[in-house]
């Protein structure tokens, strides 16, 4: 395999990892990637002892519990059919493997070493993948090498290729071509995504999957228990649900509803649920002479015309948007729009800040007529009203969000069922 960059970024790699230690001695961030990994192969070895030699590897990688998210329903799937797979979960990110530590399907769960070409080699020689499949990005190609050269089949899942994005930048894209052509299989969110894998970098291997989180969506959305006591205090409004909103999202919102003549029930979902926040939270809506009420500690007297139901609780968001007439999506002032796949699975209009070019799914909403996005109060008011009072509005939009939701599924099924056949293959079959 030509090296087209693998060598160059070799010798690059061990001096540029000298220096990050050296930071890392006064950058605490910098410093906790490498103190957390410093027993990594011990644990390791710990967890791959108990395995026999026998059973079906697969390991999962992914950046951080996003990208995880999207490797769950695969996971699921494939343990359904084959309980036997020993399944190993490597994360990059801090934040991933202390959501997802004790993920249940898992054998082992570990950080990604430094990617060293003998970090590489020991870590492939320990967990001995029979699949290894990373999640949308995080390209570390001396561990793809290792994996590769250690007998795995290699699956690309939940891929874009995002215009404009590093991948295409001519003193990187030969770089890019052989690490790509690593993989076995690659399937994509689109088919502009397989097509740009297919056409700039020879990866006749690329094929249109979806977004498997589409599928983890529908299923969890069949489940609203822990909003059952909630929906009497909102049938018959209009409820506006903000989801994971930080602060400028608050201050959009608020401003916007202060203008309108007939403003919906508001569920504010902050994305961060510390006392300190709530307490803050409180104290604005004071200040617009709007009454209040935690989740936590919610009294039958609760009045949704009248009160903002503040969640100070985490973990069912997504069912909270089963209770919206419309939903407001945070994040969109700050580095990237949250989960827009959650409040779309439900069939509702979703609207958000400007910040979305990120998010395939938020920029795929739009195009097809399943979101709104608004920067001042002004625009967000004039799409509530039009949601709100215009007959067929919010139908016509939260259709539009719905369908989108029903094209995207179905990723799961193909790709398990590549994994699947790599099994069958491997797995000897009863007679």
């Amino acid at each position: 395999m030509r090296n087209s960059g693998i060598t160059p970024y070799n010798l690059i790699l061990p001096p540029a990892l000298f220096i990050l230690k050296q930071i890392g001695k006064v950058q605490e961030k910098v410093g906790l990637f490498f103190s957390l990994r410093r027993s990594v192969f011990t644990e390791l070895e710990a967890a791959t002892v108990t395995i026999s030699s026998g059973r079906f590897r697969m390991w999962v990688h992914a950046a951080s519990v996003g990208e995880f998210e999207q490797a769950r329903p695969v996971i699921s799937a494939l343990k359904k059919s084959h309980p036997d797979i020993a399944v190993f979960v490597s994360f990059l990110s801090d934040s991933g493997y202390n959501a997802r530590k004790n993920y249940p399907d898992a054998d082992a769960v570990f950080y990604l070493p430094a990617d060293t070409p003998e970090n590489a080699e020991k870590t492939a020689s320990l967990v001995k993948a029979d699949i290894f499949m990373l999640m949308r990005y995080d390209f570390w190609p001396n561990h793809l090498l290792a994996a590769k050269r250690h007998g795995a089949t290699m699956i690309l899942a939940a891929a874009v290729l995002r215009p404009g994005s590093a991948y295409f930048n001519p003193l990187l894209k030969g770089f890019y071509r052989t690490v790509f052509n690593l993989f076995d299989r690659i399937f994509t969110v689109s088919e502009n995504d397989a097509r740009a894998f297919r056409e700039r970098f020879g990866c006749i291997q690329a094929e249109t999957a979806g977004e498997p989180r589409i599928d983890q969506v529908i299923l969890r959305s069949r489940h609203t228990e822990h909003v059952a006591h909630l929906k009497t205090h909102f049938t018959n409004r209009s409820v506006l649900v903000a989801g994971s909103v930080w602060e400028k999202d608050e201050e959009l919102i608020l401003e916007a509803m202060r203008s309108l003549q007939n403003p919906p029930s508001l569920i504010l979902v902050p994305h961060k649920v510390d006392k300190e926040n709530i307490e803050r939270i409180e104290k604005r809506l004071q200040t617009e002479n709007l009454g209040s009420a935690r989740v936590s500690c919610l009294e039958e007297s609760f009045d949704a015309q009248k009160q903002v139901l503040i969640i100070d609780q985490t973990g069912y968001l997504l069912e909270l948007y089963s209770l919206a007439s419309i939903a407001y999506v945070g994040g969109g002032f700050g580095v990237n729009v949250h989960n827009t796949l959650e409040p779309s699975v439900y069939a509702i209009p979703v609207i958000f800040g400007p910040r979305y070019h990120n998010s395939p799914e938020a920029e795929t909403l739009l195009q097809t007529g399943g979101a709104s996005t608004a920067q001042t109060p002004e625009e967000l008011s004039r799409i509530l009203d039009r949601l709100i009072n215009r007959e067929g509005a919010a139908e016509q939009q939260g259709n539009a969000a719905g369908e989108f939701i029903r094209n995207g599924a179905g990723a799961t099924a193909r790709i398990s069922g590549f994994a699947e056949r790599v099994i069958q293959q491997a797995i000897p079959q009863p007679n």
